[in-house]
């Protein structure tokens, strides 16, 4: 089974053109299984024996290639989140995105997309933001019933 999940990794970097190293390997597969979006910081602090500028440089080559969005969820830290193997990060890909207020944790919901808005002309829209804030399940969880 570790094989397979080996060869979707590989298979993901190959599909954006990204020449697989063992870092770039191991970036990816935590970003996967943390299963949610996660900052630089959150990448340091899971693979402390990978270089903080290892780290970066392999953040911006998977977002120059599409591989990873970024999630500006108003943390003060953007948060990057894997993309499907459909995504072309164009506006039409774009999805809302959840933060929890209690963990710090932002969250994909591929499947709601964003509502894109008309803009006026001589504007051109690169890009759409849309997150929603709240209590995730985890932390709902925690508190406790009257």
């Amino acid at each position: 089974m570790y094989v397979m999940k080996e060869d979707a990794y590989l298979r993901k970097l190959e599909l954006r053109g990204i020449k697989p190293t063992a870092n770039r390997l191991l970036i990816l597969r935590t970003m996967m299984d943390m299963n949610r979006a996660v900052s630089q910081s959150d990448l340091e602090e899971r693979l402390q024996t990978v270089d903080k500028s290892t780290i970066f440089r392999t953040i911006s080559l998977f977002l120059s290639h599409h591989l990873i969005h970024g999630v500006d969820d108003g943390s003060g830290a953007v948060k990057y989140a894997v993309c499907s193997d459909e995504c072309t990060c164009s506006v039409s890909d774009q999805h809302v995105h959840f933060y929890c207020e209690e963990c710090h944790r932002a969250f994909c919901f591929r499947n709601m997309t964003v509502p894109v808005a008309v803009v006026p002309e001589g504007f051109i829209l690169r890009g759409v933001n849309y997150v929603l804030k709240g209590v995730c399940p985890d932390c709902r969880a925690k508190v406790p019933k009257d």
